[in-house]
C-alpha cells in the first residue's frame, strides 16, 4: 500500500466528507429522536454513505469511459467544482454543493427518515465526494491503488460512524467557533487539493504548459 496515496486520499476524503461539518445538520435533523434512535440513525447514515461511496469508487471510471470523457478532462472539471466548494467553505458558506435548501431538508426530515436523504446523499456523498472518488480512482487505476483508496475511505467512514454515533455528546462540547474554524480549515485543504487537480489536468491536456 502506497503511503503517499493513502495520505492524499484520506486528506481529500476527510476534507469533503468531514464528519464534524455534517454533525450540526445531523443534530438538527434528528433533534426529535431519543438517544437510542439517534445512535441508530448515525450508524444507518454511515452505512448508506459507505454503500454509495463503494459503488462510485468501483464504477466511476467505467461511467467516464461510457461517455467518452477522459480522466484528465474530468480532473479539470472536478478541480473547478472542488475549488468552488473549498472557497465556499472558506467564506463560511459550508460545503454548499452537498446540500439542498434548509427548508427542503427540514420538510423531508419531518416526514421521512433523514439518514439516506439528505444526510448520506447529498450531504456526505454529494458532487464533491463523487468527483474526488472518481479522480482518485482514475489517477491510481491499479489493484494496489484501489486497495489504498478503499482503506482511506473505510478510515474516513469509520470516523464518520463514531462521530454520528456519539453526536449528542460531541455536539454538546463543540462550540460554534470551533465548528467554524474546522469548516474553514477543511476548505483550505480542499482548495489546495483542487488546485493540484487542475494543474495536473491542464498539464496533461495542454503539454505546452508543463
Amino acid at each position: 500500500m502506497d503511503a503517499a496515496v493513502f495520505v492524499k486520499a484520506f486528506a481529500a476524503l476527510f476534507a469533503i466528507m468531514n464528519p464534524f461539518v455534517a454533525l450540526p445538520m445531523f443534530l438538527s435533523l434528528t433533534s426529535g429522536f431519543d438517544s437510542a434512535q439517534q445512535r441508530r440513525a448515525g450508524l444507518r447514515t454511515a452505512g448508506y454513505s459507505a454503500v454509495l461511496a463503494a459503488v462510485i469508487l468501483v464504477s466511476g471510471s467505467m461511467v467516464l469511459s461510457f461517455f467518452g470523457v477522459s480522466v484528465d478532462d474530468f480532473r479539470i472539471a472536478g478541480g473547478i467544482v472542488l475549488l468552488m466548494i473549498g472557497l465556499g467553505m472558506l467564506n463560511g458558506a459550508g460545503s454548499t454543493a452537498h446540500t439542498g435548501t434548509a427548508a427542503e431538508q427540514e420538510h423531508h426530515a419531518q416526514v421521512n427518515d433523514p439518514t439516506f436523504y439528505p444526510m448520506a446523499f447529498p450531504m456526505i456523498v454529494g458532487p464533491g465526494t463523487i468527483t474526488t472518488l472518481v479522480l482518485l480512482a482514475g489517477s491510481n487505476a491499479t489493484p494496489a491503488g484501489y486497495l489504498t483508496i478503499g482503506v482511506a475511505l473505510v478510515a474516513v467512514l469509520a470516523i464518520l460512524a463514531v462521530v454520528l454515533y456519539f453526536s449528542a455528546a460531541i455536539g454538546h462540547h463543540l462550540s460554534q467557533t470551533l465548528r467554524t474554524v474546522m469548516t474553514r480549515l477543511m476548505g483550505m485543504i480542499l482548495a489546495a487539493i483542487a488546485v493540484e487537480m487542475l494543474v495536473a489536468g491542464l498539464t496533461a491536456v495542454f503539454p505546452g504548459l508543463a
